[in-house]
C-alpha cells in the first residue's frame, strides 16, 4: 500500500513541477516577445522628441506644461484606452526672468570673474540692482548655527558640501547633500545672511549649474538663493582660503500666484479583477532651463509605451492598468496629492504602482516599498519572478519607489520604482543639458520593455 501511495504522490509532484516549468517557459517566451516588440516597434523615442524639442522645459503652471498636458492626453487617446481624462490640481508657479548672474568681484588673485549660476526654483529675486557681499563657506546647516549671527550677518552663505562620491547609488549621495539646496537659504536667513549660494548637486566637476526646488520656513525673511557649477564652487573655495572673497548676485525671478493644472490619466479596465489597479507613471513637469528629457520625459514615455506594447501584443489585462502622467513633482507634488486624495475618497485599491523617475538609462531593475504590514509577503511573491527578469540584467530589491506614488502606501499595495543605472543621471539633473540628445534610444526602449514585463507578471498572477 505504501508503495502505491508513494507512486501516486510521485506522479502528482512530477505533474505539478512539470506544470510550473511549462508556465515559466510560457512567461519567458512572452517576456522575450515584449522585448522584441519594444526594440523594433516602440514609439517612446518619437514621443520624447516631441515632448522635448516640440515643447521643451515644462515648469508647472507654464504654457509649456499646458502643452505637455494636451500632448499626453492626445497620445493616450490614440492608444485605445477605455478612459482618458484630465484631473485638476493646484500648482505653485514661479518665473525665472532675465539671465541669472553671479560673479567674483575684484579678487586679489583673479580679479573679477563670472561664474556659471542658476537661481533655485521658487527663490525670490535680488531686485534689479543685485546685491554684493562677502562669502562665508560652510559644509552643513549645523555650521551656520555654530557661526551664529556674528559669523553670518550681512554675508552670503556658500554651502559647499559635495555629493558623497563613495556612495555607489548616486540617489543616496543626492539625498545626503540636497538639504543645503532645499532649506539652506532659510537657515542662513535666520542668522542675518543677505543671500545664499550652493554647490550644484552632481558628482561631476563641470561648468554646468543645476537648479532645483527650495523653500522658506514660515516666519523667515526670504533671501535670494542660487546654485553655481561644481568647477566654480571649487574655485570659490580655493580663493576663500587665501582672501576674503566678495561676490555679486543678480536674479530677476519671482514667485507668482498658484495656478490650476492637470494630471493626465488613462486606463484599461481589467477583465476579471477591475478593482485591482496597476498604476504606471512619470511626471510631466520639469525645470525650465533644459528640455526635461531624463527628468522626467523618459518616465512619461515609458508609462505610455507600456500601454502601446500591451495593445500591440493584443494583451487583455485581468486587472485595471492605469497610466498617470503627474503634474508638479518638482515643486510640491500638487498633482500627486490631488491623485491620492481622489483615489482614497473613491476607496480604490492600487494593488501595485510603478513610477519611472530616475532617467532613461540602462535598466538595472526595480526597488520596492509598501506598508510594513504587507511588504514581506508581497515582495516575496514578486521575488519569485526574478529568474524571468535576470536574463535582461534586472534585479529586485527593497528600496524607494517614487515621490508621485508614495502617498498610495496607505492602500497597502506594492510600490515600485524603476531603477536604471544611476551613475550619469546627476550629470543632467535639473540642467540646461537635460535634452533629447542625452537619451539613448535603445536604453529608453529597454526601460519600457522592463516595466512592461513587470506589469505583465503583476497582472497575470496578482498579489495576495
Amino acid at each position: 500500500m505504501k508503495k502505491v501511495l508513494f507512486f501516486f504522490t510521485g506522479i502528482l509532484l512530477a505533474s505539478t513541477l512539470s506544470g510550473q516549468t511549462s508556465q515559466q517557459e510560457a512567461d519567458a517566451r512572452y517576456i522575450r516577445e515584449i522585448y522584441d516588440m519594444a526594440l523594433t516597434e516602440a514609439s517612446c523615442y518619437d514621443w520624447l522628441y516631441h515632448l522635448t524639442k516640440g515643447i521643451g522645459g515644462r515648469l508647472a503652471g507654464s504654457p509649456e506644461s499646458a502643452a505637455a498636458v494636451s500632448y499626453g492626453r492626445h497620445i493616450l487617446d490614440t492608444l485605445g484606452m477605455d478612459t482618458v481624462f484630465l484631473q485638476p490640481c493646484t500648482v505653485p508657479t514661479w518665473v525665472r526672468g532675465d539671465a541669472d548672474q553671479v560673479r567674483i568681484v575684484n579678487s586679489e588673485q583673479i580679479g573679477t570673474q563670472e561664474l556659471h549660476a542658476l537661481a533655485l526654483g521658487h527663490s525670490i529675486g535680488t531686485g534689479p540692482e543685485g546685491l554684493a557681499g562677502e562669502i562665508v563657506e560652510v559644509f552643513s546647516l549645523d555650521e551656520v548655527e555654530e557661526l551664529g549671527r556674528a559669523g553670518v550677518e550681512g554675508k552670503i552663505v556658500f554651502y559647499n558640501r559635495p555629493m558623497d562620491p563613495t556612495q555607489l547609488n548616486t540617489f543616496s549621495a543626492y539625498g545626503g547633500a540636497v538639504d543645503q539646496r532645499g532649506i539652506g537659504a532659510s537657515k542662513a536667513s535666520e542668522y542675518g545672511a543677505i543671500g545664499m549660494l550652493v554647490r550644484s548637486m552632481t558628482t561631476r566637476l563641470d561648468d554646468v549649474p543645476h537648479t532645483g526646488a527650495m523653500g522658506y520656513a514660515p516666519g523667515v525673511e526670504p533671501i535670494p538663493a542660487m546654485a553655481i557649477s561644481t568647477n566654480d564652487a571649487e574655485l570659490l573655495s580655493r580663493l576663500n582660503k587665501k582672501e576674503a572673497v566678495r561676490v555679486f548676485m543678480r536674479s530677476d525671478c519671482q514667485r507668482t500666484p498658484p495656478a490650476t493644472s492637470y494630471n493626465v490619466v488613462g486606463e484599461i479596465k481589467g477583465s476579471t479583477h477591475p478593482d485591482e489597479i496597476i498604476l504606471i507613471g512619470g511626471h510631466l513637469d520639469s525645470w525650465d532651463v533644459g528640455e526635461g528629457a531624463h527628468d522626467d520625459g523618459a518616465g512619461c514615455v515609458h508609462a505610455m509605451e507600456v500601454i502601446e506594447l500591451l495593445r500591440k501584443m493584443n494583451y487583455q489585462p485581468k486587472r485595471t492598468i492605469r497610466c498617470v502622467l503627474f503634474m508638479n513633482e518638482e515643486s510640491g507634488l500638487g498633482g500627486a496629492r490631488a491623485y491620492w486624495q481622489a483615489s482614497n475618497e473613491a476607496n480604490e485599491y492600487h494593488m501595485a504602482a510603478i513610477e519611472s523617475d530616475r532617467g532613461g538609462f540602462t535598466p538595472r531593475g526595480f526597488t520596492f516599498d509598501a506598508d510594513d504590514e504587507v511588504f514581506t509577503e508581497k515582495f516575496q511573491q514578486v521575488y519569485e519572478w526574478l529568474p524571468l527578469l535576470e536574463p535582461y540584467g534586472l534585479s529586485l530589491s527593497k528600496g524607494g519607489s517614487g515621490a508621485d506614488i508614495s502617498g498610495l502606501k496607505i492602500q497597502k499595495g506594492l510600490l515600485a520604482g524603476f531603477e536604471p543605472d544611476s551613475q550619469r543621471y546627476f550629470d543632467y539633473h535639473h540642467t540646461a543639458i537635460d535634452t533629447f540628445e542625452a537619451v539613448n534610444k535603445r536604453e529608453l526602449e529597454l526601460g519600457a520593455a522592463a516595466i512592461t514585463s513587470l506589469v505583465y507578471l503583476l497582472d497575470k498572477y496578482g498579489l495576495k
